[in-house]
This record gives C-alpha cells, structure tokens and sequence, in this order.
C-alpha cells in the first residue's frame, strides 16, 4: 500500500493562510527557515559554491584566525578564567569555530577552560561542526539557560540577519502591518485593515512618509535580551557581524537568495534564504538594558584591518608565494569597501571595564 506523501512546505502554509487567515511576514520567515522538518536551515548545507550564499570564514582562514585573537585577548582581560563558555551562533560548517580555536588555543590555559557551545538546529551542519570541531568537545544548545558555567563569549557571524522581522507600511491613518495571504492561490503581500498609531512606533520613524516601510526586529531583540542577561551576570561579551544599519529607519531590506542569485520571497518556502537587515541601535538599547557596554559600530574592512589582516595576509603570502594572489583576493574582499568592507557591520557589547580589541581606541 503506498503512504501519501507528506505535504510541501508551501502547500503547509497556505493551507495555514485559508484555515486562518493572512500571516505576518515575521511568521512566514519564521515557516520557511525553521520549520522542524522542512525549514530552509533545518535541511540541506546552504554554505559554500553548491549552496546559497558564501559566508567570510569560507572566503579566508584570517578571518577566523582574527577573531580568535579578538577572543582570546578579551579571556586574558578578564583574569584568564578558569572555566569560561564560548557560544557561537549559528556555526555554519564550523570554518569559523576552527579557525578560532587554532590560534586562540596557543593561549597558556585557554584551552583547559574552555566550554565549547554552539547553537545549531541543521542535522548536516552539525554533523559537519562536530568533524571540524571534536577535539575541542563541543555541546549543541536549543536553549541559552544551558550555555555551561563561568563569563560567556559570544560569536554570531551572519546569524541575526536570519531571524524573523515584522514589517510595518505607513499609510494615512498610521502603520499596518504586512501579511501574506492568498490571491487566487498565489501568495502575495497584503496590509492589516488595523491601523497602529504612529505614537506606538519608534521615535526615529516619526516623520515616516507615506509608504515607508518599517522592519521590526522582535525575534533579534529578544535573543539579544536572554544574551544580555546572561553576560550581565557572568561577564563576557557578545560580538555580532551581519550587515545591516547604525540607526534605527525605514526601509524594505527583506531579500530572497538562492543559488547566489536573488529570489522571490513569496516562490518557494523552504528552499529559497531569506533575511533582512539588522537594526544595529535596537540591540544595542536592548544590550545596554541589560547594563553591558555597547561599542560604537564599525565596518568588517576597520575592525579587520585594526586587528590586524594586513600584516596577517603579507605574512601568510611570504610563507606561501604561490597563494599570494588568492590571499590578496580574500583580504580585499573582507576589507574593501566596494566589497564586504562596508556593507557589513562589527557590535560589540560586553562588560563594563573591558576593552575589546580592534574597538578600543
């Protein structure tokens, strides 16, 4: 007897559509990237030529060998603790993580107190983080109350970009929120009929013209909130890196990527990337609520540049004559502004007293 096949992803949501009416735009990101079985991050590797999108610890090991320099000399700052969490967010195919640990663990005691957590829900990837990244011992998290003991260091590299936003378009009578419904079977976008006063928005959007759009960040909020907290308390650092904006505005920054070629957000559920710019000021309200630190932004090319990538790149070229080409390649495309040197953007929050490197004027 043959089994019915199970439903697609698409045929999932818009049955969700006709049972209950239109969905916001947060909980159809939130459908398409991280549904439990047919979520966009819960199946296939998305990283990489064969995948969707290439991240900068694919494109260069200084990427990742300069932030386990930022890690390391933030642990020596805070007394060389004996047990301390490290926690990477969204770790990819663990590139990243490796490349870290290969310089930070040169640190007398660095490796003997460290608490390896990364949180990830993809199957492959993991299985992949877990080949790149036993010897250290890593613990896969769902939930952060179980990030291990002592002050916590953070990474999330591309990781807030990919949580679920609101949007908001201004119209005469206030702000309605976009949904996606159904026309004619096709999903498309939408406005509630609800109006929400513009004195229930952000200050910076007041003076919003007509059909300026508004992207909300909750999800990104509340993740930079349970962070907070925590560092607050245990004391550490949360370093993020994504592109996005320095100040709270409007603005549709909502995108589809597939086979690193931009895509129709609405086509096919599951199979297709999706993110949105962060709001860089409105995590670091939420940071500084919880009472940490909050650096000025800066670009990826000046954060990298002021921990050191130049020099890196011209000693590993002096070492390997023959990649010296590629490795100028990468380096440029990490730092130069017409590449990735602007578009993405260095936070930090952290304790107060400690004084990050590569921020610290």
């Amino acid at each position: 007897m043959n089994e019915t096949p199970s439903p697609s992803l698409s045929e999932i949501i818009d049955m969700q559509i006709r049972t209950s009416g239109p969905i916001s735009v947060a909980t159809y990101m939130g459908l398409c990237l991280t549904h439990p079985t047919k979520g966009y991050y819960r199946l296939a590797d998305p990283l990489g030529a064969g995948g969707d999108f290439v991240t900068a610890p694919e494109i260069s090991q200084m990427f990742g060998e300069l932030i386990g320099f930022f890690v390391v000399n933030l642990w020596q700052q805070m007394g060389s603790p004996k047990q301390f969490t490290l926690l990477e967010l969204g770790p990819g195919r663990g590139t990243l993580m490796a490349d870290m640990l290969r310089v930070a663990c040169r640190a007398e005691g660095f490796r003997d107190s460290l608490l390896l957590r990364l949180f990830e829900t993809n199957p492959a990837l993991i299985a992949e983080q877990n080949r790149r990244l036993e010897p250290y011992e890593p613990q896969w998290i769902s939930d952060f109350d179980k990030v291990g003991d002592g002050p916590l260091l953070v990474v999330a590299n591309e990781f807030f970009d990919a949580l679920p936003i609101r949007q908001f378009v201004r119209r005469g009578d206030g702000w309605h929120e976009r949904m996606v419904g159904l026309s004619e079977d096709k999903r498309v976008f939408g406005l509630s009929p609800t109006p929400i006063p513009s004195s229930a928005m952000p200050a910076a959007v007041n003076n919003a013209d007509a059909d300026d759009v508004l992207e909300v960040g909750l999800a990104s909020g509340e993740v930079m909130s349970r962070l907070s907290r925590l560092v607050a308390v245990r004391g550490g650092a949360i370093l993020a890196i994504d592109y996005g904006y320095e100040r709270t505005r409007t603005g549709e920054t909502l995108q589809g990527v597939r086979r690193h070629s931009y895509a129709d957000v609405l086509a096919a559920p599951g199979e297709t990337d999706l993110s949105a710019h962060v709001d860089f000021e409105a995590l670091g309200t939420v940071a500084r609520g919880a009472g940490l630190a909050v650096q000025p932004l800066l670009s990826q090319g000046a954060f990298l540049a002021k921990l050191g990538i130049n020099g890196r790149a011209k000693a590993l070229s002096k070492a390997n004559p023959q990649s010296a080409a590629e490795l100028e390649s990468a380096r440029a495309r990490l730092v130069e502004p017409e590449q990735m040197g602007d578009l993405f953007k260095v936070f930090c929050a952290h304790s107060p007293g400690l004084q990050p490197p590569g921020f610290a004027q």
